[in-house]
């Protein structure tokens, strides 16, 4: 069984700055995309940024310059440096990997940090 966890959410006043981590353990052969995702109260679940195994990376045009994701394929994880963080930033942020196992390739997430960008 494969899981995701997250930390390093938190409160943080406008223009600081957080480092998310997710750590993926179980019976993994193999993490292709790794990212990150958010969502704000009554909005969509939208991407922040992912990365792939041979750290390609992208961005939402909204954190591009600000947000850095990067990974450590020896330990699984994938982390998200977050700087000049707005209010707007301001949702439950969670991880996502397309993992194979022996059995399968499937999408995993995590189950959410909230980070909270407020004066």
């Amino acid at each position: 069984q494969v899981q995701l966890v997250e930390s390093g959410g938190g409160l943080v006043q406008p223009g600081g700055s957080l480092r998310l981590s997710c750590a993926a353990s179980g019976s993994i052969f193999m993490i292709n995309v790794m990212g990150w995702y958010r969502q704000a109260p009554g909005k969509e679940r939208e991407l922040v940024a992912r990365i792939t195994s041979r750290n390609n990376t992208n961005y939402a045009d909204s954190v591009k310059g600000r947000f850095t994701i990067s990974r450590d394929n020896a330990k699984n994880a994938v982390y998200l440096q977050m700087n000049s963080l707005k209010p707007g930033d301001t949702a439950v942020y969670y991880c996502n990997a397309k993992i194979a196992t022996m059995y399968k390739i499937d999408n995993y997430w995590g189950q959410g940090t909230q980070v909270t960008v407020s004066s």
